[in-house]
């Protein structure tokens, strides 16, 4: 259908563009949240760093290198973190992983992650899944380190 081809020339615009932004790019020291995370894979890794104030995600940046799909999902994930709490990031978390392994529709993401619409189609493609997931697979580790109140780097390795 023609309307399916324009969405799907939407989506690859909104992630190309994601990819090509240097917002949330760069690097964070110091840092509350460190996470490095990697999928031997296909060769995408990932340093996320982040600050708190008051309880809350003040600012996120991240590096790396990987393919449009990883490293878009990791710019629209940094985008949605800002002003949340490490609850709120972890439950934004939850819902998203739910959508790309299709345990819940994508037309019940939350506002704040509306953007993600554009990974739907990468849902059809389970190798293709880690590769969006990675940046948040890796924040959840650096929340889990933060929750236990340890100062060093979290670690995720994308697994088969």
């Amino acid at each position: 259908m023609e309307g399916d081809s324009e969405l799907q020339d939407l989506y690859r615009d909104v992630l190309l563009d994601y990819f090509r932004s240097g917002a949330h790019k760069g690097k964070l020291d110091p840092a509350d949240i460190v996470s490095e995370g990697v999928n031997p894979l296909c060769g995408d890794s990932l340093l996320f760093t982040a600050t708190l104030k008051d309880g809350r995600i003040s600012d996120v940046k991240f590096s790396g290198h990987g393919c449009v799909i990883s490293q878009s999902s990791a710019a629209m994930m940094a985008e949605s973190l800002v002003g949340k709490t490490a609850a709120e990031a972890e439950k934004l978390t939850t819902i998203f992983k739910a959508a790309m392994t299709g345990k819940a529709p994508f037309a019940q993401l939350p506002e704040e992650l509306e953007e993600l619409k554009a990974l739907e189609g990468v849902s059809k493609y389970p190798v293709r899944i880690k590769c969006a997931l990675l940046s948040w697979n890796t924040l959840l580790e650096g929340l889990k380190t933060l929750a236990q109140g340890k100062k060093e780097s979290a670690q995720y390795q994308e697994t088969e």
